[in-house]
This record gives C-alpha cells, structure tokens and sequence, in this order.
C-alpha cells in the first residue's frame, strides 16, 4: 500500500466573517495532494475552552495571529513532516506533546487544531474519499438543521439576552426541504419585524439572525411563532434557544439576571418550565451556566426535552466522563476548536453516543467559508447541526455542502427528522 506522507505543512493568515484574523493550514501528502483547512472562532467562549493565541498587538486590535502562524510554520509543521497523514491519533499526540499544556495555551488551540482538521482533509484527498466518508464508513444521516433566525447576547448589539432563538424543521422529508422550509419561515419573519420595529431591525447578528430591537424572550418568541404560522409549516416545525446563561449569571450571588429580574437556579428553571408549557419547545441550549450541574440536572429530568451542553462540557472528554453519568444535559454541543484536535473531539462524540447522548455539531460565531462541520456532522451521524441562518455566505457554505452530500448519498441518505437525537 502506498505510504501517504506528509511532507509539507503551510500557515497562513486569512479573515474570518468578522473581518478579524483567523489561522489557515495547508498539508501536502507526498508532494502532490492538498488538504487545507480554516479555524473558526467563538466570540461567546466558556472558561474551560482551548485557548486561541493572539497577536495582542495594535494591529487588528490585537486580534491578529501572525504567532500561532509562526508556531504552525516553524514549530507544529516540521515535527510533523514525514509522518503518514492517515493516523489521525498519532499526528495529534504530536501536536499535543509539542504544546505541553492542558488547554492549549502555548502554541496556541486555532495554531494545533487547524493543523490537525488539515490533516483529516489532506488524508481524505489522499485516498480518494470525501471527508465524511473517511471519517465513518457508514456515514449516511442528513442532519436537522437548528437554524436561528433571531440573534441575541453576544451575538448582537441588541438587548435580548437569549442568544439564539432557533426553529428546527424536524418534519421535513429531506435536508433539502429543511432548507426550503427554513427559507420561508425567514422570509416571513422579516416581514414581521420589519412591520414591527422597522427597517433596521431586518439587519442581522453575527450568525444571520435578525438583530432586533426586542428586549424580551416571549416577544421574541410571539414574533417567531407567527413567521412559522404564516409560512404554513407550523406541524414540520419545533423550537429551540440557545440560552448561552453563563453570560448573564453572576458567580458571587449565584443568581442569574434575565430581563433585569434576579433568579435563583429553581427560580430559572420554573421560567423554562412555563417557556415550554407555552411553546413546542424542542431543545434548549445552556439554560443553566457552565458549572451549575444542579440546574442541568434538574432540567434533563424535569423539562423532558433536549438540554444540550455547550459551555457545560466545552467538546472536552474529561468533563463528559465526570458530568454525564449524573443525568447532567443529554445532548452535546461539538466544536472541534473548543478541545483544540479532531481526535480529541472524536472521543467526545463516542463518549456523548455511549451516554445516550444526542450530538449537535457546531459553528462558531466567527466563521470561514470552510465548510468542513458539513462533512464531520454526517461524519458521525449526528442528526443535528447548527450553523446560523442562510443570509450570509459562510452560513450558507456548510448548507450547500450538505445539499451536496445527500445528492452523492442518493438513497442512501437518511434525514434525522424527529429522530434527531437518535438518528440511526
């Protein structure tokens, strides 16, 4: 068999939809295939994350990321040169070996995992395969797509503190008519808040949402609601947040504040309750912040829905394996940037499925027109997939790759739909 070898690795800096810098790889496997790959980032981050390095310069504000180029080009590439591109693991023990930290902090996490995604592309190109097809050979599941159509927190500039407010079209036959289904919801929606509060409010947040100037949950809720009804797709479709509440609790009175009123723990958990008494509320992200198990806890076995951990669990295995056997969440956010190397994130995932957990993969809010969760999400069938709204380009790149995924699929393909917790 032919030894795939890497034998060039290459860092650049490019713009992410922020318009800041973010890290690109590419990785030459014997001289003659490519595989390049982008880093996302998070502008919402939990503590426990892999820790981006940045320039701190006054260029680019000192977002820039000229060092962990540097580090790619000069310190994680030439290590890795000559090792075979398909051992996925062993490349990453190197990478990790050569930082040394837990989070990642020295060479810097978008510095080791865009090396690390190039990799998996530079070996699937290397073997003929598309991406999700050598990551699983038995990938086939069409993720439900949690698009958020109105944006919040610290995704806007505006006074919602919800993050995200999500419609899921888990009714849907195909991805494709998600897609569709999803169009019209939004085309309604703006209609709705242009009515409402006027031109401005049709302006979007960093995932595509609109960014309006609502200020409280239930009016933001009332508004969604109505676009879905006028669309004529009210039975396909469920609901879902993004409540992202490590932002809005307070560590020292450990209450949290939402639309200027404090609450306790069981006092935030009574308002989901009454949110999902109200509406056909599907799956909540984050109702509780990132070290409040109690609260995960209770909701997961309360609320009778889908509670995902994004800060709660980071995509980091060591906190799967402490908080999940508690009945803490029964869904995972899964962003390969959060724990810093595609392996890394792949053990998350197993250990997630082993749990009984449901997996969402994910974008970050600072996003490239890489579309490469696309192929990880059908990867290891996750049946969900969040990546904003389909108004900006680098949101709509990860669609079309999955429109074009289930077209190579062809009968193969199964769209999760209700399953989307359990899509095998």
């Amino acid at each position: 068999m032919k030894k795939f070898t890497i034998t060039g690795v290459f860092a650049r800096e490019i713009l992410d939809c922020r318009w800041n810098p973010t890290v690109q790889v590419d990785i030459w496997v014997n001289n003659e295939t490519l595989g390049r790959a982008d880093v996302p980032a998070g502008r919402s981050t939990g503590s426990n994350e892999a820790r981006e390095l940045r320039d701190k310069e006054k260029r680019y504000a000192g977002q820039g990321v000229r060092k962990a180029v540097k580090n790619v080009n000069e310190i994680l590439g030439p290590a890795i040169i000559g090792m075979d591109v398909t051992d996925q693991r062993k490349v990453d023990e190197k990478l990790r070996s050569l930082d040394g930290t837990k989070n990642k902090s020295k060479l810097g996490a978008n510095a080791i995992v865009g090396v690390s995604v190039a990799v998996a592309r530079a070996a699937s190109n290397a073997v003929g395969l598309p991406l999700y097809r050598y990551v699983n050979c038995n990938a086939h599941v069409l993720p439900v797509p949690l698009l958020n159509l109105l944006n919040g927190g610290k995704l806007t500039s505006n006074d919602l503190d919800f993050q995200e407010f999500c419609i899921f079209p888990i009714g849907a036959e195909t991805f494709s008519e998600a897609m569709f289904i999803g169009n019209a919801v939004n085309n309604e929606l703006r209609e709705i808040v242009i009515k409402k509060y006027g031109k401005i409010a049709a302006n979007v947040g960093d995932e595509g949402g609109f960014a309006t100037p609502i200020k409280k949950v239930r009016e933001a809720m009332e508004c969604l609601v109505q676009a879905v009804e006028r669309s004529g797709h009210a039975r396909k479709i469920g609901y879902g947040f993004d409540c992202a509440a490590t932002h809005w609790y307070n560590p020292k009175t450990k209450k949290y504040t939402l639309e200027g009123v404090e609450y306790t723990t069981d006092g935030l958990f009574d308002y989901y309750k009454a949110l999902c008494r109200d509406y056909p509320i599907v799956s909540i992200e984050d109702p509780f912040a990132e070290d409040d198990t109690k609260g995960f806890i209770r909701a997961t076995k309360e609320l009778g829905i889908q509670i995902v951990g994004d800060d709660f669990y980071c995509t980091n295995p060591a906190r799967i394996r402490e908080r999940a056997p508690k009945g803490a969440a029964n869904a995972l956010l899964w962003k390969f940037n959060q724990i810093g190397t595609l392996s890394e994130a792949l053990d998350a995932a197993e250990l997630a499925y082993r749990q009984g957990f449901g997996i969402m993969v994910s974008e970050r809010s600072g996003e490239t027109e890489d579309p490469i969760i696309a192929d990880f999400v059908v990867g290891i069938n996750a049946g969900q997939i969040k990546t904003g709204a389909g108004v900006r380009s680098e949101r709509t790149a990860k669609y079309n790759r999955l429109l074009l995924i289930e077209e190579e699929l062809g009968s193969q393909a199964r769209y999760a739909g209700t399953d989307f917790r359990c899509a095998l």
